[in-house]
């Protein structure tokens, strides 16, 4: 591979990085579109290449197989560097388990950067967390997190640290590459470790080819996850400790309820202010602490009671807010 050209030479190329979304071409956004039409060579994963074909008359196209990541970085750059506009493709987000960090990663290797003439453009697109979340109902509404099952280039170790975390977090989570012909035990092992810290019956939904001809949806509980029909192309959302399936829609509030009353028209509960934090959000909460812990309870109740590390408990405890700040932050938020 050459190096790459430095300002003032021969005009080099551009690379752009592209987000096709969940496949079907009007779930791609425009400028995706744009950048397939006005790119001399396409390159990608065989089948992002088929997904994108009624777009690729009279382009050069350069077809990778799944495990050739960095091959199709290294055929981007080339390619740019002879002076090509290049769609480098990636489904769902090239930012996310995408092309996009592979791609920059060889740039740099190169010794590429911003200054150069080739021209790096990252064009998003629609995640399968959100292409799946929405063929499902609200499953995201509130705070999530995906997590990739895929240990080819990720100590297994370091993937159970995750999903433990998060399955205690009580976050919403999308598993990406869940199971494989040859990864059969990773969601397995994932169901192990959330049913640790999660009711069994959590609400399951389990999206595969979101918008493509082969989808299909399947709606599970925790406890039988594991055996539900799984593949590659399926994207798992594990619900939070409120998420909830209604009427064939996985639904994860956001937590109005605790302040406004719904049966009345939305009306503000009583010890709760219309656009202020919570009477338990920080402010709140400090205030409950410190008053728990002067009637006797201990540093390692409060934290078993809240389910939060003692060290963090002992440090809010030995620096308590003043009540002229908490009114100051109180303020800031009216």
């Amino acid at each position: 591979m050459t190096e790459p050209q430095e300002p003032g030479q021969a005009q080099a190329g551009k690379i752009m990085l592209v987000g096709i979304g969940p496949g079907s071409v009007e779930h791609m956004t425009q400028r995706a579109r744009d950048a397939i039409a006005e790119a001399d060579v396409v390159i990608g994963y065989v089948t992002y290449i088929k997904l994108v074909a009624d777009l690729l008359e009279g382009k050069e196209i350069i077809r990778k197989s799944m495990t050739e990541e960095l091959d199709r970085a290294i055929s981007a750059l080339e390619a740019a560097e002879a002076g090509k506009k290049v769609a480098l493709i990636s489904s769902g987000d090239a930012g996310v388990y995408g092309m996009a960090g592979p791609t920059y990663e060889v740039l740099f290797q190169a010794g590429w950067t911003p200054d150069h003439a080739v021209q790096v453009e990252i064009i998003p697109g629609a995640s399968a967390i959100n292409s799946c979340a929405s063929r499902v109902g609200a499953p995201l509404t509130h705070d999530f997190c995906s997590i990739s099952l895929s240990d080819l280039l990720t100590p297994w170790p370091t993937i159970a640290r995750r999903l433990d975390a998060v399955a205690y977090a009580d976050f919403v989570v999308a598993l990406y590459n869940p199971k494989s012909g040859r990864r059969t035990r990773q969601i397995v092992e994932a169901q192990r470790l959330f049913l640790r810290h999660r009711r069994p019956d959590t609400p399951v939904a389990i999206v595969k080819s979101a918008y493509r001809r082969r989808e299909r949806i399947e709606f599970t509980t925790l406890d039988r996850m594991a055996e539900a029909d799984i593949g590659m192309l399926s994207t798992v959302l594990i619900g939070n400790s409120n998420t909830f399936v209604r009427h064939g829609l996985m639904v994860t509030p956001r937590g109005y309820a605790n302040k406004y009353d719904l049966e009345e028209g939305g009306s503000t509960l009583a010890g709760e202010k219309a656009g202020r934090s919570l009477s338990t959000g920080l402010l709140g909460w400090l205030e409950t602490l410190q008053a728990d812990y002067a009637a006797g309870a201990s540093v390692a109740q409060l934290a078993a009671q809240h389910r939060l590390p003692e060290t963090y408990i002992q440090a809010t405890l030995d620096e308590p807010l003043e009540p002229a700040a908490a009114d100051a932050a109180e303020e800031a938020e009216a």
